[in-house]
């Protein structure tokens, strides 16, 4: 375990004396000694005095940061749009668009729709603007399966706001009850997370996001939510239950012609048809079109599972906690909860950071949704000490060890930690 300093870790810490009590002392489970030991005050005002230098000190060069960011995804789709003509035994066309498509939305589409950028960057790059409003800019700005405004609502608001509760859509344990307390096959399971692995952004995301975004329109309106017997609004949607008929919060027509629809069209409708007439040109017929169509199916299964690795990740796993109760935003507790319910990767360089999707400084995001990826890199170390003053863990480790968590909460082998609720101070 890539762990920082040994006072952040949890091993037990000494034990002031009202957790020391026999009474008490049962209540604290292995693995849980360092909480009666955390004076959220004291760590809250940590944390915003570092939030604040940070934002404060954004500007030209984060904005050239994101430039830099943009130039290697650019470089990256069109490298691959150029090649996808070659056969798919090729691998790197694929390679290509795949990593142009994850870009795209981990780094620009992320850190702008939440703001990161609001401040020091060209009007285009306000939250407000990006990606929102008409199809256009859906298309020159942020192309995905996901429709932008719901993204917005599902992940900057519910997820961002409710980590680790039921209130939070990307709940993994919660989403996957099914799964885990099936009496199917291990290996049975383990099929099924692999489908979903390379499919997960079209099949869960796209329209669980817009379920979200029906909901707080039908809100807003005052509306009353439509009901089904055993359905709630916090289970999650996927295009099977949507098809099913089983979930009453998304029209079906509506999510194909407004969320997946123009995506499915553009992407491996229009974008390959250059080829058609090049191949015809140049007397091969349709083998570049079709060509150019397999490889942008396999840049989407690549793409599918470079975004699982990256970002399903992040809050998944035995060593990371779950809530009971809500809790105010940029609280104490918010704060903490933040840091013990998010994982981090290795990180450092731009390299690295890029082809993680700057998703690696998951603990600083979620401290600060609204900073500059430039400003999680300075954040980082930082954030560790100040936990390791405050004896909160920070966990950091390769993204394939997470994965393997991840599936294992998952399949139902672990569980996510419970916060201990005689600690829980979701009001402070």
């Amino acid at each position: 375990a890539n762990w920082v300093p040994s006072s952040c870790s949890r091993t037990p810490l000494s034990m002031p004396p009202h957790a020391q009590d026999e009474t008490l002392a049962p209540l604290v489970k292995p693995g849980d000694e360092w909480i009666p030991n955390v004076k959220l005050d004291a760590f809250k005002k940590d944390i915003q005095e570092l939030g604040k230098e940070l934002a404060a000190g954004q500007g030209p060069a984060d904005v050239a940061h994101l430039n830099k960011i943009k130039r290697w995804s650019n470089t990256a789709t069109f490298l691959g749009l150029f090649s996808m003509w070659l056969s798919p035994l090729y691998l790197f066309p694929a390679a290509l668009l795949s990593l142009g498509t994850f870009s795209r939305w981990t780094m620009v589409g992320h850190h702008v729709c939440h703001g990161g950028y609001d401040n020091c960057a060209s009007p285009r790059f306000n939250r407000f603007r990006f990606a929102v409003g008409n199809i256009w800019r859906r298309l020159v700005d942020w192309f995905d399966w996901m429709l932008p405004e719901a993204w917005n609502v599902e992940h900057n608001n519910l997820h961002h706001y409710h980590l680790g509760e039921d209130g939070d859509p990307d709940l993994v344990e919660r989403n996957l009850k099914y799964l885990r307390e099936s009496d199917a096959p291990l290996i049975l399971k383990y099929a099924v997370v692999s489908v979903m692995i390379v499919t997960w952004k079209w099949s869960y995301y796209a329209v669980n996001t817009f379920k979200e975004l029906k909901i707080k329109d039908r809100k807003n309106a005052g509306l009353p939510l439509p009901t089904l017997p055993g359905v709630k609004v916090s289970d999650s949607l996927t295009v099977w239950t949507l098809l099913s008929g089983t979930h009453p919060f998304v029209p079906v027509g509506e999510f194909f012609t407004k969320v997946v629809g123009p995506y499915l069209v553009w992407r491996f409708g229009i974008v390959p048809l250059t080829f058609l007439f090049v191949g015809n040109a140049f007397g091969v017929g349709s083998a570049f079109y079709w060509n150019a169509v397999l490889n942008l199916i396999l840049a989407d299964l690549l793409t599918n599972t470079h975004a699982f690795v990256a970002i399903v990740t992040n809050h998944a796993g035995d060593d990371l906690y779950r809530f009971d109760t809500h809790t105010k935003p940029r609280s104490g507790t918010f704060y903490l909860r933040q840091v013990i319910s998010s994982a981090n990767f290795s990180a450092g360089t731009d390299v690295v950071d890029f082809m993680h999707g700057w998703l690696n400084y998951q603990i600083e995001h979620h401290l600060w949704p609204d900073l500059s990826m430039l400003s999680y890199q300075r954040a980082m170390p930082r954030v560790k000490l100040i936990c390791a003053k405050h004896g909160v863990p920070y966990i950091q480790h390769n993204v394939f060890r997470r994965v393997k968590k991840t599936v294992d909460i998952m399949v139902g082998a672990t569980s996510m930690r419970q916060f201990p609720a005689m600690y829980d101070k979701p009001l402070d």
